[in-house]
């Protein structure tokens, strides 16, 4: 997942954020571990769903223990737990087999599904979604039509008010939700969420389609596609946006329910903390360059072959909160910023619309939702930028001094 385990637990207990608390005293966490202890003691006791030996599948695929202790160490920070609490962590991956978890694919592309599968080399994350008892999932059983059918009835009579409900995709609403509709007897994809719901632990909106609409409800939006937190209501739900979501994310909520039997601590908008508790800006490799007012004026320009700040070109990280600068993709390889493509939104609700150009917001017209960068670089004033942060406040008197040298340098010379 992360190359150096040490580096990641040192970034993740030193950032500082305005949503996130990860210092809550050693009264605090000494009674969380008594009850994860104590929950996991509980979850042994119950019979395996699925007979497979979570450390024989990531070994035959050439991870050894030292590699998984590693893992073990960074997903203990990923959650924002002390490392006192690294070997409740793997042990609850050994009992990720105790909870069943059914998979729906509603308005999508499938992409969260395929982040899981198309994985050239399995991280630890991958491999876990073997061990898990994944009850359905549309696209990667067996079963199809009427057979199909009864093992997803199955399996929601038989774990009753205890499996997890996987969501993908958005929900059509539009000409009574008949935009979507699934299996023989013409369910719409509305009724099938809110049945399915209905008798679950808790439910877990995968991807920037299910947890806000994502592009089916962009403008002009005919299908009236809406996020499953629109549709259901009652239950425990946790949102985990981006385009697709980091598999890492998905595992750590799982982990995260498998040690406390409940959902993890969440912000406004449904999703959990330990993951989007961080703004993409606060942890960008070009936020330096940012602060020094140096950036990509346009694709291929010397800025662009340096790795300058991407604000200029329509970057959205200063008002996008995710991990994916600390997490990444394809096996903790990179990340769209790294490969110099600025960050779109992906995971805040209207990304589409409101975030997927190539100009700074400025340019749009939209006020950020979560603050940020309003103005153009350029303008001169401590009143250039909204946000919060020293670093970004410095930035405005770097800009208004570079704007001024730049006005006046050749009368000076």
């Amino acid at each position: 997942m992360v190359a150096d385990s040490q580096e990641m637990v040192k970034k993740m207990f030193t950032q500082k954020s305005a949503r996130v608390e990860t210092n809550k005293g050693e009264e605090y966490y000494n009674n969380l571990y008594s009850k994860m202890r104590a929950r996991l003691d509980s979850l042994k006791a119950q019979p395996k769903l699925k007979e497979m030996d979570m450390m024989e599948i990531i070994e035959s695929e050439g991870v050894n223990r030292r590699d998984f202790m590693k893992w073990v160490s960074a997903t203990t920070a990923t959650l924002m737990l002390p490392p006192m609490f690294a070997p409740l962590v793997a042990e609850a991956t050994e009992l990720m087999n105790r909870v069943p978890v059914i998979w729906i694919e509603l308005q999508d592309c499938a992409g969260n599904s395929e982040a899981l599968l198309r994985s050239s080399a399995p991280t630890v994350d991958d491999l876990l979604f073997d061990v898990l008892s994944l009850e359905f999932h549309e696209t990667i059983m067996a079963a199809s039509g009427h057979q199909a059918d009864a093992q997803l009835e199955d399996a929601m009579h038989h774990f009753k008010g205890k499996y997890l409900l996987f969501v993908e995709g958005a929900i059509p609403t539009a000409m009574n939700g008949q935009y979507g509709t699934i299996g023989a007897s013409g369910e719409t994809f509305k009724e099938h969420l809110e049945r399915l719901a209905k008798d679950s632990a808790a439910v877990v909106a995968v991807g920037t389609c299910a947890t806000f609409g994502g592009i089916p409800a962009a403008a002009p939006n005919p299908t009236g596609a809406v996020g499953v937190m629109d549709i259901v209501k009652g239950k425990p739900l946790i949102n985990i946006p981006a385009c697709p979501a980091n598999p890492a994310n998905m595992v750590g909520v799982v982990l995260h329910f498998i040690l406390s039997g409940q959902v993890p601590e969440l912000d406004s908008l449904l999703r959990p903390k330990f993951a989007f508790g961080y703004r993409i800006h606060d942890n960008c490799e070009r936020r330096a360059h940012f602060d020094a007012g140096e950036f990509v004026e346009e694709w291929g320009d010397e800025g662009a072959k340096n790795n300058w700040c991407l604000y200029k070109v329509g970057c959205k990280g200063p008002m996008t909160f995710n991990n994916c600068s600390i997490i990444r993709y394809n096996e903790g390889t990179n990340w769209p910023i790294g490969v110099g493509r600025g960050c779109i939104g992906c995971s805040e609700p209207d990304f589409w619309d409101k975030y997927a150009y190539e100009r700074p917001m400025a340019d749009a017209n939209i006020k950020a939702p979560t603050g940020g960068v309003e103005k153009t670089v350029d303008e001169f004033g401590l009143g250039l930028l909204t946000a919060t942060t020293v670093g970004i406040a410095a930035h405005a008197v770097v800009s208004a001094v570079a704007g001024k040298k730049s006005e006046h340098g050749e009368d000076n010379e």
